[in-house]
Order: structure tokens, then C-alpha cells, then sequence
């Protein structure tokens, strides 16, 4: 039956492969689902709901894997349904050990739909997974075992792997000798040794055989620290054994069984966890071959289910039309404020109407600027629901005791920003784990419970989303920090105050680990969260306090896109700063502004002296008298803040508030001191945005 269906959809005419993309999507989901049910569920008295719930996820990927011919996947998840069938019936108990082996198999089922998805061509090895799964299945305890695979990977020891790891194209050899330094620095990673000869090839790319048993996923992570990820390729030594006549026999059988089980194309749905579009569209697609002969007719769909329900209230939209749209709108927005700028020296009373159209013009402007901006915006649980699985395998590796709590997962933040903040904060999250958080034992003896807590922490500031990693380990360092620094030839002083000596944190591969591991080294890899955060437009934060803990805070822009800004004049030119940093404003009296020093100046402002920098020095605006057409009257002080900091800057006028089209000006001319981009104005000219977290720092600096 298996190959008549196989025959049939390829000779139709019709392409199941144009449903892959969604299919992806929503296993993805599904595995992410089950990942954070397994890490919740009451181990002592689990709930029909969640394992019922665990059960039609691997139910729905095998027939899903089945559907599309991915028998490698089908084949694995039809044995996790077998175990997860005996689970849900009560006919096994649900421990610790099973919780580990199911998690696994959610790795290794993503590793396969990822290279079915062609972003991986490592091709996992699952044969002695599915030998425990089955042991498990059949009620026996697991023993401890030899992995059964290919002869060469048999005669290592258990949990090591043999790979092979290409890098490049490279413009520098220096790179390499880099990537060979980690395994130097980090001895538990394993060994690394060249298989080109040592020496860069003409394809520009270096070979390397490593032996380790750390997962690909922490090896991508270390290299990336030297290299982009698209620049890593790593695949097994031995190519996998070929599979067996009795493997494909059963993989054969599996997706016959989904098929007869799932109306016929392997999806069982469910309204509370699944949304199988891709099934229902593979299945109208089958049924419409099947009208001559080729495909068997599947049989009618459940009214149970539910599903038109939740289509109902789901559209998928690829994220090339969502961008797209953002663009046009921006578009809008720059046209609305070229036709403001034409009539707002028209006669009121001649054209109402006009005018009145064009006021209207400009409310709907910003409110459907704002429902296109919401379509991006997406909750930082996105982000944070992948570290409770980080923290568990953490926690087991170093023998600790660590609890995550998560406040303000509901704050949300653009996707561009949110998909580039992943990895900063995986580095934070894994270095507060490693070395901020003591043992259990040494937390006792210093009066602490023996769990150590990570706190992340998101929340909304003004125009801002603030991140947060806190941590009640032992904290920094100072002399140690102190010490690490003279080591390395770094000016410093011991009257450094806390900040200064925090900051040494952010170099290039400082660490006062006294062991660098495999999980982290503290400084290992900072410059770079540093360097990646700053590319986005952010700033971040070090605070500690030794013996209670360590505080990391990112700032970010909630979106690159488009902003509130206020425009403002500075000699004949026009700059922008963006209103969520604006504070006051007023004129300048005599006497207001002080001289301290040879040339600095402050201002006092409700018993707070803070910096004054005059925009027009600072940017080398010339400067006309009021005879020859230049601004006349009384100078004005802008109060504007970043990153808790204030300064008082000088100004010419205050020309407006309004929204703003944020361009970037580094990749269409170069990287300016002090300016983040540019916008068009409403009468075609370019106006520079203002960085006001670089003025501010500079200036108080």
C-alpha cells in the first residue's frame, strides 16, 4: 500500500514539497511543546492532559514524517509513540530517567528534520537511542550499554564521537590556529587535529578531525566565537551504517500505520496543540490525484477535531511579505509627511477639507504603522522557553543545584532583534550557570541555600526593552580581576572604581577562570555578547556585588524600523533625536551654563549638574549671523538620557515632533560618530538620527 501511495503522488500533479515549509514549522513547534511539557510534568502524579499531550506530538510528527516520505523520522517517532502509548495508559511509570531518553529523541527527531530541511548534512545516528527506547518500552530498567554503531565509532569510548569539521572560506590561516587554541584552553572539549596538511587550502576552507563528546550544537558555539556559524560544517568520520533490510521493513510499516491510523495522510489532530495545515493541505492535494484512481480516497475528517476552528484564527504569513510591507509602510509614512510639509501654509478656511484629509491622513498613517509593526512584535517567551532545558542538562553536567524563574516573558520585541538576541543571552545564561553559581556545598558554607537562582528577567522602558540575567552566585572578583589584568599588560589602578574594574570583563578573551570548561569561561566570549548588542543598536550592563551575585542588563530599541522623533535645528541643518530620549527642554538664561575646567561645561537642572555639549561644535554645523540669514534668538537646552545618564545638549530650535523612517546609514554610506541612521523629511531632505547613548557616554566621559 506504501508504494502504490508513494507511486501515486509522484505521478500527480501535484507537489507535496511546496507543504514542506509548513510542516517544519509545525513540528517544530510540537517538539518545542513536548520539550517544555517533559520539563514541567509532575513526575509523582502526571495528568492525563499532558500525557496525552506528549503522545499526539510524536503521533502527529510520524504521521507528518510519513506523509512526506521522511522514513529515518517516522521511524523514531513511531517508536516514541509506542513508549508514550504504554506511558498514557498507566501500563508504565513516568521517571526521571524516561524524561531524559524523550528529551533526547526531541533532539535528535529536530537534528533529522533539519537536515530533511537541508540546514545540516550530519545524519544522526539513532540506532542505540531506539534500542533504549524500546527497553524502556517493554517495562525493563536500562542498563549501561556499548553504542551499536559502526565499527570505528564502537571503538571509542562511550559518548565520544569522531568528526570531521570544515571551516571556511577563511581570508586569514590565523583563524584555524584559533579554532585548535579552544580545544588547548578548554582540555574536556577533547582533541583537534588537521587533516589538510596544516595549511589553508585554495578553496580557502581548513579541515580538521575532532574527537570529543560534546554535541555539535556546543561546538558551533565555541567556533563562532572565531567564525560565523555559516562557516562551520560538521559531519561524522565513518559515514552511518547503512540501514538494515529489517529497519526499512519497520519503516515501511510505520508509515503504513500512520497512514491507516490518520485518515490515511498521518495526521492526528487535535485542537489544543496542533495546527496541521500542512496534513490538511497534502491531504486536499492526495484527494484530488485520487480522483483518477492513483491515490486511495482518504476517509472523512472528524467534525471533532476542531481544526477549521483554529484556522480560523491563525494565518501563516511568510516573513519576506511581513518585511515587505513594513517597507511600504515606511514609504507612507515618508510620503504623509511630504504632503503635511506641502499644506501647512495653506489657508485654513480655503481648504478645510484638504487639510482636514490630510489630519486624517495622518492618524490612520500612524495607527496602521503600528498594526504592520505589531505583526513582528514577539513575546520574549519565544526566547526565554529555551532555557529551562539549557538549565537542566547545565545543572546535571556540573553537579549543581539551579532554579530559573522568568518574569515579563510576555514583553515583546521585534523579531528582527529577537532572533540576534538568542545567542548573547545563551552566553550570559550558560556563564552565571558555570561560574557564577556556587556548588551546593560551597553555597551552604557560605549560608545560602544550596539552589542557586537565575533570574531573566524582560520589561518595556520608554522607547527601550530592558533584559536582564541576574544571578546570586558569588559575583566578581575585584582583586582577581585586578590581577588577571596586570597579567595581561592592562592599565589599570587599585583606586579603579567598580564599574571601571567590571568593564575589564568585556575584553577580547580576558577571564579569571581559574579552569576554562566546556560550558563557559567567564570573559571567554563577552567581547563578543558586547560587540553583537552593539550592532543592534543596544548597550549593556555589568553590576556585581562579590559574594551575592551578578546583573547583566541589555537595552535594546523595540524596533529598527521606525521610531518617534523630535526635529530639531542646528544651524541650517535639521537632526533628529528620538523622543523616547528626550526629557525637558528650555532656554538658555545668562549664567545658567558654567565653565568648569579649561573647556567643559555643565548645567544645573533640579540640583543635578550634567554635561552641556553644543550640537553645533559637536557635529562642525557652520555658524551665520543673523545678518547674513543665520538663526536668530535665544539658544535652547534639550535634556536628553541613555542608560540612566543625562546630558544637556545645545540646540537652535525645536521644528516638530513626528514619526520617522529609520534608514541605515553605515551600509549605504559609512559609520558616523554619534549618529545611529538618517530619515527623509516631509520636503525631501536627508536629516541625520542622533546617538544619543554615544553623546551621552562621550560627553560625561
Amino acid at each position: 500500500m506504501g508504494e502504490v501511495t508513494n507511486q501515486g503522488l509522484q505521478q500527480g500533479e501535484f507537489d507535496l514539497t511546496q507543504f514542506y515549509s509548513v510542516f517544519f514549522e509545525e513540528a517544530g513547534e510540537n517538539l518545542a511543546n513536548m520539550e517544555s511539557l517533559l520539563l514541567e510534568i509532575d513526575l509523582g502524579q502526571p495528568s492525563d492532559e499532558d500525557l496525552n499531550a506528549v503522545f499526539r506530538v510524536a503521533h502527529s510528527i510520524k504521521g507528518g514524517a510519513a506523509t512526506f516520505g521522511f522514513a529515518d523520522v517516522t521511524t523514531l517517532t513511531h517508536e516514541l509513540e509506542t513508549l508514550l502509548e504504554r506511558v498514557r495508559r498507566r501500563e508504565l511509570a513516568l521517571d526521571s530517567g524516561m524524561v531524559d531518553v524523550l528529551l533526547e529523541a526531541g533532539d535528535v527527531v529536530r537534528a533529522q528534520l533539519a537536515r530533511h530541511q537541508g540546514r545540516s548534512s550530519e545524519i544522526p545516528e539513532t540506532s542505540e537511542l531506539i534500542g533504549r527506547i524500546r527497553i524502556l518500552a517493554s517495562g525493563a530498567a536500562l542498563e549501561p550499554v556499548a553504542a551499536t554503531a559502526t565499527e570505528a565509532v564502537a571503538a571509542l569510548p562511550v559518548g565520544t564521537r569522531r568528526l570531521r569539521v570544515r571551516v571556511g572560506p577563511l581570508k586569514e590561516e590565523s583563524v584555524a590556529d584559533d579554532l585548535a587554541e579552544l580545544f588547548r584552553d578548554i582540555p574536556s572539549l577533547g582533541t583537534i587535529e588537521a587533516s589538510d596538511g596544516g595549511a589553508l587550502g585554495a578553496d580557502g576552507y581548513r579541515r580538521f578531525l575532532v574527537t570529543t563528546t560534546s554535541p555539535d550544537s556546543e561546538l558551533v558555539e565555541l567556533f563562532s566565537f572565531h567564525v560565523a556559524r555559516d562557516q562551520i560544517l560538521i559531519e561524522p568520520d565513518a559515514a552511518s551504517a547503512e540501514p538494515s533490510a529489517a529497519a526499512v521493513a519497520a519503516a515501511m510499516a510505520a508509515a503504513a500505520d500512520a497512514r491507516d491510523d490518520a485518515n490515511g495522510f498521518g495526521f492526528f489532530v487535535d485542537p489544543r496543540t496542533l495546527r496541521p495545515a500542512a496534513a490538511r493541505a497534502a491531504a486536499a492535494a492526495a484527494n484530488r490525484a485520487g480522483a483518477s484512481g492513483k491515490v486511495p480516497e482518504p476517509k472523512a475528517r472528524s467534525e471533532k477535531t476542531g481544526a477549521g476552528n483554529l484556522d480560523s484564527n491563525t494565518l501563516r504569513v511568510s516573513v519576506e511579505r511581513v518585511d515587505q510591507l513594513i517597507n511600504l509602510v515606511g514609504e507612507l509614512v515618508i510620503t504623509q509627511a511630504m504632503l503635511t510639509q506641502q499644506v501647512k501654509d495653506l489657508d485654513p478656511a480655503q481648504f478645510r477639507p484638504l487639510l482636514t484629509g490630510v489630519t486624517d491622513l495622518e492618524r490612520n498613517t500612524r495607527h496602521l504603522q503600528e498594526a504592520v509593526m505589531s505583526i513582528r512584535m514577539i513575546p520574549m517567551s519565544f526566547v526565554f522557553n529555551r532555557f529551562p532545558r539549557m538549565i537542566r542538562d547545565l545543572a546535571v553536567k556540573l553537579d549543581k543545584k539551579i532554579e530559573l524563574k522568568m518574569v515579563g516573558e510576555a514583553t515583546e520585541l521585534d523579531k528582527g532583534l529577537i532572533e540576534k538576541i538568542i545567542d548573547p543571552l545563551t552566553h550570559l545564561v550558560r556563564n552565571s550557570a558555570d561560574h557564577g553559581l556556587e556548588t551546593p556545598d560551597k553555597r551552604l558554607a557560605a549560608g545560602k541555600s544550596e539552589t542557586g537562582t537565575i533570574t531573566l528577567l524582560a520589561s518595556h522602558q520608554g522607547g527601550s526593552i530592558l533584559i536582564e540575567v541576574r544571578d546570586d552566585g558569588q559575583g566578581l572578583r575585584r582583586d582577581r580581576i585586578l590581577a588577571k589584568a596586570r597579567e595581561r599588560g592592562f592599565p589599570v589602578r587599585d583606586d579603579m572604581t567598580d564599574a571601571e574594574v567590571w568593564a575589564l570583563i568585556w575584553e577580547a578573551g580576558f577571564s579569571t577562570a581559574d579552569q576554562l570548561s566546556d560550558v563557559s569561561g567567564r570573559g571567554v566570549g563577552m567581547d563578543v555578547v558586547r560587540r553583537n548588542i552593539t550592532e543592534l543598536g543596544g548597550t549593556v550592563e555589568l553590576d556585581s556585588a562579590e559574594g551575592l551575585g551578578m546583573r547583566v542588563c541589555v537595552r535594546l530599541p523595540l524596533t529598527l524600523a521606525i521610531m518617534d522623533g523630535m526635529s530639531i535645528g542646528v544651524g541650517d541643518e535639521t537632526y533628529i533625536l528620538p523622543l523616547a530620549s528626550v526629557i525637558e527642554s528650555f532656554q538658555i538664561e545668562p549664567g545658567m551654563v558654567q565653565t568648569v575646567g579649561s573647556n567643559g561645561r555643565v548645567v544645573k537642572v533640579r540640583n543635578e549638574y550634567m554635561p552641556v555639549v553644543a550640537l553645533a561644535d559637536e557635529f562642525r554645523v557652520p555658524r551665520l549671523a543673523a545678518d547674513q540669514g543665520g538663526k536668530d534668538g535665544p539658544e535652547i537646552l534639550v535634556i536628553v538620557e541613555a542608560d540612566g545618564k543625562r546630558l544637556a545638549a545645545i540646540v537652535d530650535e525645536l521644528l516638530g515632533q513626528h514619526q520617522v523612517v529609520v534608514k541605515n546609514l553605515e551600509s549605504n554610506y559609512r559609520r558616523v560618530r554619534d549618529i545611529s541612521g538618517a530619515t527623509i523629511l516631509g520636503d525631501g531632505r536627508v536629516a541625520l538620527i542622533i546617538d544619543v547613548s554615544s553623546l551621552v557616554k562621550r560627553a560625561r566621559h
